[in-house]
Order: C-alpha cells, then sequence, then structure tokens
C-alpha cells in the first residue's frame, strides 16, 4: 500500500480552516521577498560575514524565521495531523504561533540591522514564545501518534533541538549588549548547528518520510535505514553542538562524518522512494528538491572539510549559506509550491462547485522563473563568498529576489483563486 492511499483517507476531517496554514506561507512567501531585498542592499558584506549585527544578520534571520520556520510551522500544523491522523486538539494556539512570529521576526531583523539592542531583545521574546507554543502543539500531538514512529523521532529531536537553539539565540541577543557568554563564536556556531540541522533539518528529514513517498506513490520507507538515518542524525547534531561549544575540534569532525553518513542513508531512502514509486513524471517543484539534496551534501561536505582543518575562503560563511540556502531554503520552495496547490484543491472549488485540481491552482512560468533565478542566485552567492566578490554577491541576490518575486506571483494567483 502507498503511503499516500494509507493517510489520506478521511484526511478532509483533520483539515484546518485554510486561513490557518496559508496565513503563514503567504506570510513566509512575503519574508522570501524582503529577505533577498536586504540582502541586495548589503551583498557586498556576505563574503566576509562571521556574525555580529546589522544588515547581513537581518537578511539571515528573515530568511531562517521568516521563511524556513514559518513555513515549518504551517506544513507541521496541517500535514502532522493529516499524516499521523491525530487532529490538533485546538485552533487558536496555531493562530497565536503566527501573531508572536510575524512581528516578532520583523522586529528582530530590525533591531539586528540597527543594532537597536531593545528592538532585539522584544523581538527575540517574542521569538522565543511564538517557538514554544509550537512545541507544545506539535508535542501534544507527537505523543498521540501511534503510526509513523520514526516521523515521531524526527519530531521530538526536532523540539529539543529547537530548545537548545532558541535558548542559546537569547542568550546571543543578551550578550551584545551585556557580554554574558565566554564565548560568543562558539555560541553562535552551536546556536546555527541546532537551529539548521538541528530543528529545521530534523524536521525537514522527518516530512520527507511522509511528503516524498506521498508525492511519488510511493510504499512506506524501510523501517531499518530510516531508524539508522535517525540515530546518525540526531547523534551527529547532539556531538556538534557539544563540541562547537566545548571547542573540541576532534568531537567536530567525528559529528561532521557522522552527519556524512546520515545524508547518505537520507539520499538513499529518497532514491528508493522515487524508484519504487507509481508517479514518474513530478515536475519542476521536484526539480528542486532534488538540488536541495545537492545543497545538503555540500554543506555537509564543507563542514567536514572545516572540521578536519582543510582552509576554504570565508570557508563558515560558506557553510552556513549552503546549509539555510542551497539545501533549507532550495528544499521549502520546492515543497511549497508542491503543498500549497494540493491543500487548496482540497479547500477550493470552481465556479460549478466541483474541487479545484492542484493542476488549476499552479501557474507554471513564475515557477519556471523562480527556479532558474534561485538557482542562480545560489551559485553565484557562493561563488562570491568563496571568492570574496561583493559585487558578484549583489548579482547574486538580485537573481535571488526576481526569483522570489515570480514565486510570489505563484502564491497570488493561487490565494486568489480560493477566496
Amino acid at each position: 500500500m502507498t503511503l499516500a492511499a494509507r493517510f489520506l483517507g478521511g484526511a478532509k476531517s483533520r483539515l484546518l480552516p485554510v486561513s490557518v496554514p496559508f496565513r503563514f506561507f503567504t506570510t513566509a512567501v512575503c519574508f522570501h521577498v524582503i529577505a533577498w531585498f536586504v540582502l541586495v542592499i548589503t551583498a557586498e558584506d556576505l563574503p566576509a560575514f562571521t556574525g555580529g549585527p546589522g544588515m547581513v544578520l537581518a537578511a539571515l534571520h528573515l530568511l531562517t524565521l521568516g521563511v524556513l520556520v514559518m513555513t515549518a510551522m504551517g506544513a507541521a500544523f496541517q500535514l502532522l495531523p493529516v499524516a499521523t491522523r491525530r487532529p490538533l486538539l485546538r485552533v487558536w494556539p496555531a493562530r497565536l504561533c503566527y501573531w508572536l512570529l510575524m512581528p516578532g521576526t520583523l522586529i528582530l531583523a530590525y533591531g539586528m540591522a540597527s543594532g537597536h539592542a531593545s528592538a532585539m531583545h522584544a523581538g527575540g521574546a517574542a521569538v522565543v514564545l511564538a517557538l514554544a507554543v509550537f512545541a507544545i502543539i506539535i508535542g501534544d500531538n507527537l505523543r498521540r501518534v501511534g503510526d509513523l514512529p520514526v516521523v515521531g523521532a524526527h519530531g521530538w529531536a526536532a523540539l529539543a533541538s529547537l530548545a537548545g537553539f532558541a535558548a542559546l539565540g537569547l542568550l546571543l541577543v543578551a550578550n551584545y549588549a551585556k557580554g554574558v557568554l565566554p564565548d560568543h563564536q562558539a555560541a553562535g556556531l552551536a546556536h546555527m548547528i541546532l537551529a539548521g540541522f538541528g530543528f529545521m533539518g530534523l524536521l525537514a528529514l522527518g516530512f520527507s518520510h511522509v511528503l516524498i513517498p506521498m508525492f511519488s506513490l510511493s510504499p512506506v520507507l524501510p523501517p531499518r535505514p530510516s531508524w539508522t538515518g535517525f540515530w546518525l542524525a540526531a547523534g551527529a547534531v547532539l556531538l556538534a553542538a557539544v563540541a562547537a561549544i566545548a571547542r573540541q575540534p576532534a568531537l567536530l569532525a567525528m559529528s561532521s562524518v557522522m552527519g556524512l553518513c546520515a545524508g547518505g542513508v537520507y539520499l538513499w531512502l529518497m532514491y528508493w522512494a522515487l524508484k519504487t514509486g507509481m508517479r514518474k513524471r513530478l515536475g519542476l517543484s521536484f526539480f528542486l528538491i532534488k538540488l536541495s539534496w545537492g545543497g545538503l551534501v555540500l554543506s555537509l561536505l564543507t563542514g567536514v572539510a572545516l572540521a578536519f582543518g582543510i582552509p576554504i575562503p570565508n570557508g563558515m560563511t560558506l557553510f552556513g549559506f549552503l546549509l539555510i540556502a542551497g539545501w533549507l531554503a532550495t528544499f521549502l520552495t520546492g515543497i511549497l509550491q508542491r503543498i500549497m496547490p494540493f491543500l487548496g484543491s482540497m479547500h477550493g472549488k470552481d465556479a460549478s462547485g466541483r474541487p479545484m485540481t492542484p493542476a488549476k491552482l499552479t501557474a507554471e512560468i513564475p515557477l519556471k522563473i523562480h527556479a532558474v533565478c534561485h538557482v542562480a542566485a545560489v551559485v553565484l552567492c557562493a561563488a562570491a563568498i568563496v571568492a570574496d566578490l561583493g559585487a558578484l554577491a549583489r548579482a547574486g541576490a538580485v537573481f535571488g529576489l526576481i526569483g522570489a518575486v515570480a514565486f510570489a506571483g505563484f502564491a497570488l494567483r493561487l490565494v486568489t483563486k480560493l477566496v
């Protein structure tokens, strides 16, 4: 039995009001445009960025919190109850998450761009509250899950990483004004590992166990390699975070090798799903998803090289960029262009009262423009980081902005058909 057939039966009874997930998704699309716009302004500072307040840090958090976390929340609130066959007990906490995260991200980004400590504290507090409410909602759903234990394990590990990166984020913000941390750079690296590979990364791996087989119409992924991949990934994240805080290069090298092995198991599982799936023509969304897997490999290889002392020009900046833009942003925009029409078709009806198909809700031309521009943006910005060329980074950011605007056009057309 395919996973789609197993879990989509009765899915409509577990759907949230359409305004809830689409509020998160459309806001993420808007933040996508804003993040690239801010990066265009400050592109010359990107190659040598190593942390600290400024426009680059603001653009980074507009992308991570405004796009990645916003998308992850909307997807988790809607797709996890469908996949686990356990509806959310209440809808209002999901709405509360949005009204904390959206303004919190804007205020935090303003504080980072301007160096305004009070804005950073206020925005950071709102974001952490949103993450705490999210953790309670998703934790309640996960504890009632009997099916898909490996997906639940990824979820719990992601929530543990969330607690770690949120706490470190608050300490990093406080450190700018009061100097509470003994080693800001070490805490920053641990924060990035727990946020990127831990929270967002483990969520992406866990959702892949549901979404990739669902869209390719493949059977449920084999459990033994799935569990092997989970333990490798969770262990690598934990070990890397500890190694970063303790400044232990040997442990960091060990964790990077574990992470690379976890990535290899994950890619084998995805290959298995696509090979055994009944649907072979998966469209443009899977072009981006497959490219994101390449971004995952490149980010892991860069991390391994840095952990073993192999010199890479602006290596830490390249590592973070490949993780966030090369893997996670590419993966989530690919997934988003698939799940938005999918969810829209379950809610919307055409003029005759019949359900709309995902194809009728999908604008292909804006998505093609986005795909070309996004790939160009990632390649040019990565090359600019290594070559230390601000002008090349600006060219990449302009491509990213054009692609983000095109993606927003796709989302706008879809939403107007639903209202």
